[in-house]
């Protein structure tokens, strides 16, 4: 019994010593590496998801935005709602202090952007009824006022083009302390969001003017004074491209409401976190 437990010692000796050989230990030392370097680069969930927020709106600003307003509105909004996740992680408060002030103002301006475009949007669709209604009557008195209001209109929504245009344009330019991963984000975040929104105003400008020369070539210039190959489009035609534009900013009136609540509450967030507690 006492030779047993002697061997048995041996091998269980052997096995504590020795548990693996060289080679073993050092065959697969980059299969070691990949594990450890995602747990050291990789960024907070939330971080990501607004980076691939970021990253679909400047997609689409880079597209014909002209034929997709509601879906612009609509990515402004998803923005703001992820940029309202990353603004509740502990980090968020650090990387305020590199651009806080700067970034409140940039809210502030959006908020304002977006609430004077609620208001262009109600004009341009009430000049725009307004002159369906002419051309089928064929007022020209009347075609002629809401054309005055139209362009009224599209030049305010010129001006808040150019507002928020620069409001991007320094948002772009803020220099931030290396390391500051989530200064930058927000940063980024707030340039994308002005400039998506200049592409907005912009696009929703540029439809309300082609509608607008249509009218007043289907109303001012007669059929017969040119040849019928280069004809212009008819009266009914004019208003049915009117009543489709009208069409189209009315359904971009419940999601221009979201945005600017969406902006709001993100510069109201920002300066929570800025606010000392007492």
């Amino acid at each position: 019994m006492v030779l047993a437990w002697a061997i048995r010692a041996i091998f269980v000796d052997r096995s504590i010593s020795f548990p693996l050989t060289p080679t073993r230990s050092f065959s697969k030392p980059r299969h070691v590496r990949s594990v450890s370097l995602p747990c050291t680069t990789s960024s907070h969930p939330l971080l990501a998801n607004l980076r691939a927020h970021i990253a679909a709106l400047r997609a689409w600003t880079h597209t014909d935005s002209s034929s997709s307003l509601h879906a612009g509105l609509a990515a402004i909004d998803a923005l703001h709602a992820a940029l309202a996740d990353v603004l509740l992680l502990p980090e968020s408060r650090r990387a305020t202090t590199y651009a806080g002030d700067r970034l409140l103002d940039a809210f502030l301006h959006l908020a304002d952007a977006h609430q004077r475009f609620q208001e262009c949007l109600l004009s341009l669709r009430h000049a725009t009824a307004e002159s369906r209604a002419a051309l089928r009557r064929g007022d020209t008195g009347r075609l002629a006022s809401a054309s005055r209001s139209q362009r009224r209109a599209e030049k305010d929504l010129a001006r808040l083009t150019a507002s928020v245009a620069a409001v991007s344009a320094k948002c772009s330019r803020l220099n931030l302390l290396a390391g500051a991963e989530e200064a930058g984000a927000l940063v980024e975040a707030a340039a994308v969001s002005a400039a998506a929104s200049a592409a907005v105003f912009s696009s929703a400008a540029s439809m309300s003017s082609r509608a607008s020369t249509c009218k007043t070539i289907a109303m001012f210039i007669p059929a017969f004074t040119i040849r019928k190959a280069t004809a212009p489009e008819t009266a009914e035609a004019a208003a049915d491209r009117l009543h489709a534009l009208e069409r189209c900013f009315d359904e971009c009136d419940g999601v221009c409401d979201m945005v600017f609540r969406s902006v709001v509450q993100t510069r109201v967030s920002l300066l929570n976190i800025m606010t000392p507690t007492i």
